[in-house]
């Protein structure tokens, strides 16, 4: 009995539009160094535990966790707006949590590593977190980029109206 898996490519999605080429491998890649930053922090460097460092645990879990659950909640929503429904041909998405901020599912990912760094209260993590941010940064503005000469000025006018990162609230 052979089993076959069949993943869904964005290739199938002609609604789909406007991802950077490296963005899934960069991401992956920058997963990985953030973990491999943490693990070198907690169990050699032990730089977060430095007494020069000191903020009580009870915030960081508060603080970290509230900023996990955010992200993750702007994730799933933006997900589900994006490939819970397939549209007949390729539109400026500005529905939902779409109107609050143009890039939810990376900001999403932005706030997981926020979160982390924040309950580890890591040096090491702050610094791996700057150039995770200028990577996201990098590939929303070729998305839009992408997205500008797809759909013009009405892509152009939903900038105008909602912010790369900062939500609308």
């Amino acid at each position: 009995m052979k089993i076959e898996l069949k993943v869904k490519k964005h290739e199938e999605r002609p609604d789909l539009i406007g991802e950077h080429p490296f963005g899934d491998l960069g991401q992956l890649i920058f997963l990985i160094l953030f973990l491999g930053v943490w693990v070198v922090d907690t169990f050699f460097l032990k730089i977060s535990e430095s007494q020069y460092f000191n903020f009580p645990l009870v915030l960081r879990i508060i603080i970290g966790a509230v900023i996990l659950i955010l992200g993750f909640v702007l994730a799933m929503k933006s997900m589900r707006v994006i490939f819970g429904t397939k549209r007949e041909k390729p539109e400026v998405v500005h529905d939902k949590i779409y109107d609050k901020v143009r890039h939810p599912m990376y900001l999403g990912a932005l706030l997981f590593y926020l979160g982390i760094t924040v309950l580890m209260f890591s040096l090491p993590l702050l610094l791996i977190f700057i150039p995770i941010f200028i990577f996201y940064n990098f590939i929303a503005r070729h998305e839009e980029k992408l997205l500008l000469n797809q759909f013009g000025d009405d892509y152009a006018q939903y900038m105008k109206r909602v912010k790369r990162w900062i939500p609308k609230i």
